[in-house]
């Protein structure tokens, strides 16, 4: 049995705030791709994709162990178009 719990509050820290600004400029960079995936959540995503911001932000909110400078960094090299 997990036991991680999820940061309920993690939008309205610094932390998740710097995330959420980062992300959002990736996606308004002609250099990333950052479009959006898959998600089986119908409900939530009615067209049954998940926008990147939400994606990512869904991530660390679950996985409160990442550093997120390191993933970020990650990111930016996963999804820069060459």
């Amino acid at each position: 049995m997990s036991t991680t719990k999820k940061r309920s509050d993690f939008l309205t820290t610094e932390e998740g705030i710097y995330a959420k600004k980062t992300l959002i400029h990736m996606m308004s960079d002609e250099k990333y791709n950052t479009k959006a995936s898959y998600s089986a959540d119908a409900v939530k995503y009615p067209n049954n994709l998940i926008p990147f911001v939400d994606k990512h932000i869904k991530y660390l909110i679950e996985h409160q162990s990442v550093n997120l400078d390191h993933y970020l960094s990650n990111l930016r090299l996963m999804t820069r178009l060459k």
